[in-house]
């Protein structure tokens, strides 16, 4: 297995880890991405991190089919507690989850002394981006890549982030919303992505206006979600 045989989304991910990282995969997904990079050398060592007893075994039995036990420590675990001193992770990679989750699993491991601040986070939620640019900006952390990335009719966005502590990064509500690069760049995924958003809110306001039940406050913070959209989109 290698990177070619990757989905779209999970081989923009393995792009961003670097020749000889040390990597921690949370939620692994049958460990594709740890094996796909191993079976290339391109990582020294590898993490396939799951929560649930089914997937840690399929993670397994994919690393053992490969011949990637050397390599590749498939562990079960909650979040970044597979993660030991020893292991001296340089990189994670948390794909296909939601923001908020996301967030939650680097604080959970920021508390517990798992992350240390010096890994470079390469992250894909599949919802609540905002959230987890937050996080990142609260904690010191700087967003150096974003990308967006279209498969299978949903579309994925990318972050990369380190953390500089001699740094304290800033953001405006706009890239926290839009992104720090994405926005800029101004792509045609950009604006699929944003004009599917601003048809979404528009719908839940018309059913709003409708409603016979007083909706005022959700009605004003959709028509500024609207706008505010739309402002971009220009």
């Amino acid at each position: 297995m290698d990177e070619s045989q990757l989905s779209l989304r999970l081989s923009r991910a393995a792009s961003y880890v670097e020749p000889g990282d040390h990597l921690a995969d949370i939620g692994s997904d049958h460990a594709y991405l740890p094996c796909a990079l191993a079976s290339k050398e391109k990582v020294a060592f590898a993490i396939a991190g799951e929560i649930v007893e089914g997937p840690f075994q399929a993670a397994q039995n994919q690393v053992k089919r490969l011949g990637l036990t050397e390599k590749i420590s498939v562990r079960l675990g909650d979040g970044l507690e597979v993660i030991s001193p020893e292991d001296e992770i340089t990189a994670i990679t948390i794909c296909g989850m939601g923001g908020l989750l996301i967030a939650a699993i680097l604080d959970s491991g920021l508390k517990k002394g798992h992350l240390t601040g010096k890994e470079r986070l390469i992250l894909q939620p599949n919802i609540g981006e905002k959230t987890l640019r937050e996080w990142l900006v609260a904690h010191c952390y700087t967003v150096t890549a974003e990308e967006l990335i279209e498969e299978n009719d949903k579309i994925y966005e990318l972050m990369v982030a380190v953390k500089d502590p001699s740094k304290k990064p800033t953001a405006t509500a706009t890239q926290l919303t839009f992104g720090f690069h994405l926005k800029d760049e101004n792509s045609a995924i950009f604006k699929k992505k944003w004009q599917k958003e601003l048809e979404k809110n528009q719908r839940i306001l018309d059913s709003l206006t409708k409603s016979s039940t007083d909706q005022t406050a959700k009605s004003i913070q959709f028509q500024a979600e609207i706008q505010e959209i739309e402002g971009v989109l220009k």
